[in-house]
């Protein structure tokens, strides 16, 4: 089952937060059709956020057809979208995890690793390589 975790630093509003990591999870194949999301009082007492915003997010969810709600027994994956280049790509990933340790050493926090490399999919981007 997924984990939420929220940053008040991220600038993404907590519901949003929500969504894009249930995305991810689904991208990433994490979550599978079938997978049961945490419930909203499960999220409610492990965040400490008001209930309105995770209902907002798994009626966005609901909305895009990845997941549905089941009245009396919660919300479950309806969708994918799970890549199977992502899958196939298991010396890249071992490369960026072994340069997000490199970032982690040279005393980079998570929401800078992540705005380094947000920042560096913009210039390859832009510059037409990816």
């Amino acid at each position: 089952m997924i984990e939420f975790h929220l940053s008040s630093r991220s600038g993404v509003s907590p519901y949003m937060q929500i969504v894009q990591q249930v995305r991810q999870a689904l991208r990433l194949g994490l979550l599978r059709d079938g997978d049961q999301l945490p419930t909203v009082k499960e999220v409610v007492a492990r965040l400490a956020i008001n209930p309105n915003t995770v209902l907002k997010a798994y009626r966005e969810l609901e909305h895009a057809g990845l997941v549905a709600a089941r009245p009396g027994a919660g919300t479950f994956v309806t969708g994918s979208l799970a890549d199977p280049a992502i899958a196939a790509n298991g010396p890249l990933r071992r490369e960026l995890r072994g340069w997000i340790v490199k970032a982690r050493r040279a005393g980079l926090d998570e929401e800078s690793i992540e705005a380094l490399f947000r920042d560096a999919v913009r210039s390859a981007r832009i510059e037409g390589v990816a």
